[in-house]
């Protein structure tokens, strides 16, 4: 589905690599097209390996198509450090994305879009390097701050800003809980990025493609799943 992923040598190389990446960022694409989503979550623990899960969603009949699950061991990852972490995640995201039956039309990530230090949030790295439309979807703040009060009111949302410039959205997805940060990841505008989520399922605090990614990886990994699954139909 990929070229081979690069793994730089140390965070030095790796820190130059996310600026060359984050200049090809594209925050300009509307939702035209778009039916199949891939939800992208993992779930690990120390000393075990990394598990991936994308689950494919098909906006329209708002239901999971297929779902596969991938992992890499220990001794595969990347260092966990802050700031670096789509080079500990993405290859195994690659390989579960890898293992779907088709293509999807956009991404859904568990994770920051270009709202990171070096604009390149795991969304934003995984949309270029697939030259896909990406939006992240985080469940805590890292770079940026918020232009006003957010409301708590369900579908509120305020600017997500640094340096005077918006790189997404505060966004309030259920009453009175806590928001999710939204930042387009590649191939996607920020208003568009907002439509996409208000417009999913959320049971919820997270929108139910990313939750059902999550159930999937954290299932995978107390179960060992491994493997593409074509869920039943209710």
């Amino acid at each position: 589905m990929s070229a081979l992923f690069p793994t730089p040598r140390d965070l030095k190389s790796a820190s130059q690599l996310q600026r060359e990446l984050a200049a090809r960022v594209l925050l300009t694409g509307d939702l035209t097209g778009v039916r199949k989503v891939a939800a992208l979550d993992a779930s690990s623990r120390r000393g075990e390996p990394l598990v991936a899960a994308a689950v494919l969603w098909d906006l329209a009949e708002e239901r999971v198509l297929e779902v596969s699950v991938a992992a890499t061991p220990p001794e595969g990852l990347f260092p966990y450090v802050p700031g670096f972490l789509s080079f500990r995640e993405a290859p195994t995201y690659l390989a579960a994305l890898a293992a779907l039956s088709e293509v999807p039309d956009l991404l859904l990530v568990d994770g920051q879009g270009v709202a990171h230090p070096r604009g390149l949030g795991i969304a934003a790295h995984l949309g270029v390097h697939l030259d896909l439309p990406s939006l992240g979807v985080a469940k805590s703040l890292l770079y940026g701050v918020p232009a006003g009060e957010l409301p708590e009111e369900a579908g509120s949302a305020v600017p997500l800003t640094a340096r005077s410039a918006q790189l997404g959205w505060v966004y309030r997805s259920r009453a009175r809980v806590k928001p999710l940060y939204l930042s387009p990841g590649h191939r996607l505008g920020l208003r568009e990025g907002l439509e996409l989520i208000r417009a999913l399922p959320a049971p919820t605090k997270l929108p139910e493609p990313l939750r059902q990614a999550h159930l999937w990886a954290g299932r995978a990994r107390r179960e060992g799943l491994r493997g593409r699954f074509t869920p039943q139909r209710p």
